[in-house]
């Protein structure tokens, strides 16, 4: 069987992405700590996720990524709290983003991916990347994956190929593409803060609930 690398927090959106390769790939799901206030949610939703799925699953600790961050993921700062209406407002979402940004993050996580995509053959590479947060998170969009596709086939000698099958969708549309391939999404933790029950109010929850309000009762 083909091989597959998830980059995978255990939260929605990569939860979708790679149900989406979970007929026709062996996957091995990569959960990365990076000191991260949702570290051992993440860890343990991923687990709880891979498990039910027959996904192979490793931990991989980064603890130098959180060393150098600012980001209210990573330091005593308080995670920004928005309402429902503030997703509509462009500069809002960014600045929200802005605090939340660890440098490099999704470069990094790729590229050790990518790492491991070489070493086990893995033909692909699956990211949760989607329009909605590729919007204010520039390491999320299309762009990016294009060009990282195309930083592939000139640095790796393997025919490797990032997969974000969510990139086009918003939120709502990626829970509604999720119920219909039966991705396990009741499982899924999406929550910056890191409490065990969501706070619900930072923007990755308000994101989520507003999706999942939409198209099911979870």
């Amino acid at each position: 069987m083909k091989k597959a690398v998830s980059v995978f927090s255990g939260g929605l959106d990569c939860t979708v992405a790679t149900t989406v390769f979970d007929n026709d790939y062996e996957i091995l799901a990569i959960t990365f700590n990076y000191g991260q206030k949702a570290a051992t949610q993440e860890i343990i939703v991923s687990k709880k996720i891979c498990e039910k799925m027959g996904w192979n699953h490793e931990v991989i600790d980064l603890p130098w990524l959180s060393d150098i961050s600012n980001s209210s993921l990573n330091t005593d700062e308080d995670v920004p709290e928005v309402s429902e209406s503030d997703l509509n407002d462009l500069d809002k979402s960014s600045e929200t983003a802005s605090n939340v940004w660890v440098p490099a993050r999704n470069t990094v996580f790729t590229s050790i991916a990518l790492s491991y995509a070489e070493s086990i053959g893995a033909q692909i590479i699956i990211v949760g990347w989607n329009n909605e947060e590729g919007a204010t998170f520039p390491d999320n969009s299309k762009n990016f994956l294009k060009e990282f596709n195309e930083l592939i086939k000139v640095g790796s000698p393997n025919n490797i190929k990032i997969e974000a099958p969510c990139i086009d969708l918003t939120k709502e549309e990626l829970v509604e593409f999720g119920v219909k391939i039966g991705a396990p999404m009741k499982l899924s933790y999406s929550c910056y803060k890191g409490e065990e029950e969501p706070c619900g109010v930072c923007e990755s929850c308000v994101r989520r609930n507003r999706a999942f309000k939409k198209y099911c009762s979870f």
